[in-house]
């Protein structure tokens, strides 16, 4: 019951329940407002400041510092005014808010392009590819940070304004995902980190909107005080007066009824759901196709007899290729395949190469390097030398190079300081620095000759919108593609 013994209505408890005074409102509606303004030059500061910081965070692989540029961002500002505007029927902060928000995206990703551009490489490390696959869990967290931070919101904004939220900052990670899409852009047009890049922030936009609509309309900021301090933060200005009067504020305020608006929120989230639910589907199933493989190989052959593993997960099919010291029944194999077919629903091609020990796959390596000595030497010419070291250089490299990479084209040459290794590989991404550092390493050993260098080319996946081809030598050690 109230003080005047009237019953509590449902805005009235929940109200209650969150501790939200109902004083705070039009304080926390002028708030809302002031932050969805394009006029504040700090707001700029904060956004170029929180842009510039993530990017190199990204590109350093530094999550401390993108930590960093999340607790600065300002984005939350507009996005809660976006859905207050959809919440209190506002039309005129939804224009200010959506206007706001195009341009802070606009210029974030613009900043994050041309820091990328100006960057003498461009590896996509760790932190960049972590934000190009989002899936369910992903929209589940913005769900749940936006009902967070609008919660502090509504209370007051934590003494700290709408745009000081610490914690659902870093939660939710706005900035960090328009970043990634400008490094897409800016390191060539990488339209595939651009799209995930972009679905993970159009999904936490979608989500807190929703969030931040639901609470607002639960906790009443759409009452009739709230609308006098709606009319008084609009103050005189002349284009909210006409927008109001106009032919759009009377369709907004007939149609924009709330289920109508309730219904457009449903809308966008089932659209972002679509292919997250396609992702999560996907990362499941590979979760479980590795797990039941590890399963496998362990019951299969023993930890000490295994020498080398290639596992190779597509959509239909599975290929594992594994060496072992130990002779392994074809009985057994075949049981193992039906097996991981029978847990994972896709066709498993599984092959086990038997050597005796490792000391003599080492001997066998070492005879594929060291030509035996022709009992009648006779002339060759460069080009049989080179066929002769391609011939014997082949398995190794085909040993040694990951089969998520696989090998589309290879050629040896010949230079002043040795043999070149050049490998065109066909991969959704480059590499990377260490991994080519650690293939250079393992071809050096196995042939036991340190004059080796090795020269890629990546050629992207055939799904791709733009094929894009990235070269990277190295001679002494990896070094990054420009």
């Amino acid at each position: 019951m109230q003080r005047d013994g009237t019953p509590h209505s449902g805005e009235t408890r929940i109200q209650l329940w969150l501790r939200i005074e109902e004083r705070t409102k039009a304080r926390v509606y002028s708030l809302i407002f002031e932050s969805a303004s394009m006029s504040s030059l700090s707001y700029w500061l904060e956004l170029s400041f929180s842009a510039a910081i993530a990017t190199f965070g990204l590109v350093l692989n530094s999550p401390a510092v993108i930590i960093g540029a999340m607790l600065i961002s300002p984005l939350m500002g507009p996005i809660m005014a976006t859905g207050l505007a959809l919440a209190a029927n506002d039309l005129y902060l939804a224009l200010k808010a959506v206007t706001n928000l195009i341009a802070s995206v606009a210029g974030a990703v613009g900043l994050a392009a041309f820091i990328v551009w100006l960057l003498p490489f461009h590896s996509s490390t760790a932190e960049i590819l972590a934000r190009t696959n989002p899936n369910l869990l992903d929209l589940g967290v913005a769900i749940f940070s936006g009902l967070a931070g609008s919660v502090v919101v509504c209370r007051g904004g934590g003494g700290g304004g709408v745009t000081a939220l610490p914690g659902v900052a870093i939660a939710v990670a706005l900035m960090p995902p328009l970043c990634t899409m400008g490094f897409g852009f800016g390191s060539g047009g990488d339209m595939e980190i651009v799209g995930g890049a972009g679905l993970l922030f159009l999904t936490n936009l979608v989500a807190i909107v929703s969030s931040a609509f639901l609470v607002f309309l639960l906790v009443g900021m759409g009452s009739a005080e709230v609308r006098a301090e709606m009319r008084m933060v609009e103050g005189d200005d002349p284009f909210a007066q006409r927008l109001s009067q106009g032919p759009l504020g009377r369709i907004f305020r007939e149609g924009g009824k709330v289920r109508w608006r309730i219904l457009l929120l449903l809308v966008l989230l089932g659209s972002v759901a679509v292919p997250l639910r396609r992702a999560l589907v996907q990362v499941t199933g590979e979760t479980i196709s590795r797990s039941a493989v590890q399963g496998m190989i362990q019951n299969l052959v023993p930890s000490k007899a295994l020498v080398s593993q290639q596992v190779q997960i597509g959509r239909e099919s599975i290929v594992i290729r594994l060496v072992s010291t130990r002779n392994i029944p074809p009985a057994a194999i075949a049981n193992a395949e039906e097996s991981i077919s029978l847990r994972t629903g896709k066709q498993v091609d599984l092959s086990v190469q038997a050597v005796a020990s490792k000391t003599e796959l080492a001997e066998l390596a070492a005879r594929l390097i060291v030509p035996v000595p022709a009992q009648h030497p006779i002339e060759k010419t460069l080009e049989a030398y080179r066929q002769e070291i391609l011939t014997r250089v082949t398995p190794v490299v085909t040993q040694v190079w990951p089969p998520e990479a696989p090998i589309q084209e290879f050629d040896v040459a010949l230079n002043a300081t040795g043999i070149v290794c050049n490998v065109k590989y066909q991969a959704a991404k480059e590499l990377g620095q260490i991994p080519l550092a650690m293939i250079l390493r393992d071809l050096r050993d196995k042939l036991r000759t340190p004059s080796v260098e090795l020269n890629t080319v990546r050629v992207a996946l055939p799904r791709a919108e733009r094929k894009t081809v990235t070269r990277t030598t190295v001679p002494g050690r990896t070094s990054a593609p420009r």
